[in-house]
């Protein structure tokens, strides 16, 4: 008796219709292959692939109402078999640290072949996980980082006032004390106060450093 074996089902999220039409053409092409669905937004890529039950889905991480990662996370909260791989231009470790923690199992830049999007197909099938250990460790290593990174802001944000961070932004515009005072019509007295207490909060011995700090985590529109 001869075994059936299913084909693996793919939905194609690109936002770039001609681009995902090469897809659908060249994936179609091959045995053991099926397209399921096209979207080019994530909300689309929600609708088709409730009613697809695709295996595996192939993302864009840039979209026009959203971003793969995030589009990543959602299509698995709703299909944790699901297999994710992005396909994008964008080789970026937050993109592709964004994409590892949103649970996609690979990652392949647009300049890859159709062989290599296809073997990435087939593997991500099989239950593979297609990232380098030696990648992988260094994305874990970049969200450590941003988590850090992350906290860090949310803790000094938490102890800086809202005057006190106008003050500091026109410290990291150069500005001296005089002329923030006069920037926020407040005495000169009142701006050494702000100053000294953005010190003491962000743990600085200058001014030069507690801009670096609060630069370093986000604090400061640049």
């Amino acid at each position: 008796m001869v075994r059936v074996v299913a084909a693996i089902r793919v939905l194609v999220v690109e936002d770039h219709r001609v681009l995902a039409e090469s897809l659908e053409f060249a994936l179609n092409a091959e045995p053991g292959l099926e397209v399921v669905g096209l979207a080019g937004t994530c909300a689309e890529a929600v609708r088709v692939a409730a009613t697809a039950k695709p295996d595996v889905a192939l993302l864009d991480f840039h979209l026009p109402d959203g971003n793969g990662a995030d589009l990543a996370a959602t299509l698995r909260k709703r299909s944790p078999s699901l297999r994710i791989v992005m396909l994008t231009g964008d080789a970026g470790d937050d993109a592709m640290a964004a994409a590892v923690s949103a649970g996609a199992v690979g990652y392949l830049e647009k300049s890859r072949g159709a062989a290599d999007v296809v073997e990435a197909i087939r593997r991500a099938a099989a239950g593979e996980i297609l990232v380098p250990a030696a990648k992988l460790t260094r994305l874990l290593e970049v969200q450590r980082r941003r988590a850090s990174e992350q906290a860090d802001h949310e803790r000094l944000a938490r102890r800086l006032t809202p005057r006190e961070r106008e003050v500091l932004q026109l410290m990291f515009g150069g500005k001296d004390n005089r002329t923030i005072a006069e920037a926020l019509v407040i005495s000169l007295t009142t701006v050494r106060g702000h100053v000294q207490a953005i010190l003491e909060k962000l743990e600085a011995h200058s001014k030069l450093e507690a801009v670096a700090k609060a630069a370093a985590v986000g604090l400061i529109d640049r």
